[in-house]
């Protein structure tokens, strides 16, 4: 089995060389780059899994970055970044990063958490959750992640999204909790003040308001989690 392939794209050499000893000691294969275009380059001469990203980089931030990035199905991101405040935790996890870390940061926490990402992906590869499932005029395409509006218009979501989407369906009138929904997610607890889940159901929320006379969908039951209430076909 081949080993997943690791992007870091940090331009501080020290983190920089920390991280790659790093995932290397875990066994993975790992390639390193400074800014976009090197970013870019590494992309296109490997195979990549998963991507370590700094948002300030030299030239395109990592958050433009990571709005190329989002587009490939197959490819994790995690933001690893000094920036702590929660405009940038929010509008990271909103482009649709898989995780968002904060520096310092622990590197257990950081193995473990690329670990979940790669996991699910791999068994999101292999499971047999890619049916359509349709409801409220509306389709979910396990295949190629992308829901369906009722006219017709074709929307991408990103991993986390798709993941939380299926789980509530698949529990149609049922309340899921926070914990339930991170841990489908990323494989992850729930941590404190940890609102990873609130900015995916509110990216959820906004694809089905899109469309003229929008129903609700998603119900937020307070103090507990959230319950899909939409009519499945």
């Amino acid at each position: 089995m081949q080993k997943p392939h690791i992007l870091i794209v940090e331009d501080e050499d020290v983190t920089r060389f920390n991280l790659r000893n790093l995932f290397e000691a875990e066994g993975y294969t790992v390639s390193e780059a400074v800014d976009g275009d090197s970013m870019e380059r590494a992309l296109k001469s490997n195979i990549i899994n998963l991507v370590i990203l700094d948002i300030n980089l030299p030239g395109k931030n990592g958050l433009l970055l990571a709005r190329e990035l989002t587009r490939n199905n197959n490819l994790g991101l995690i933001f690893l970044t000094g920036r702590d405040s929660d405009i940038d935790k929010v509008l990271g996890l909103e482009i649709g990063a898989d995780d968002y870390l904060t520096k310092p940061f622990n590197p257990r926490e950081l193995t473990i958490r690329a670990r979940n990402i790669l996991n699910r992906m791999s068994s999101s590869q292999s499971e047999g959750n890619n049916a359509i499932v349709s409801f409220n005029q509306w389709s979910l395409d396990g295949n190629s992640r992308k829901i369906t509006t009722p006219d017709n218009t074709v929307i991408s979501i990103p991993r986390g999204e798709y993941r939380a989407l299926r789980l509530l369906i698949a529990n149609a009138g049922k309340i899921v909790t926070r914990q339930q929904l991170i841990k489908e997610m990323t494989g992850r607890d729930l941590r404190e003040n940890d609102r990873t889940v609130d900015v995916t159901i509110r990216r959820l929320r906004k694809h089905f308001e899109s469309v003229e006379n929008a129903q609700e969908l998603i119900n937020t039951i307070h103090g507990e989690g959230y319950r899909f209430i939409g009519q499945i076909d």
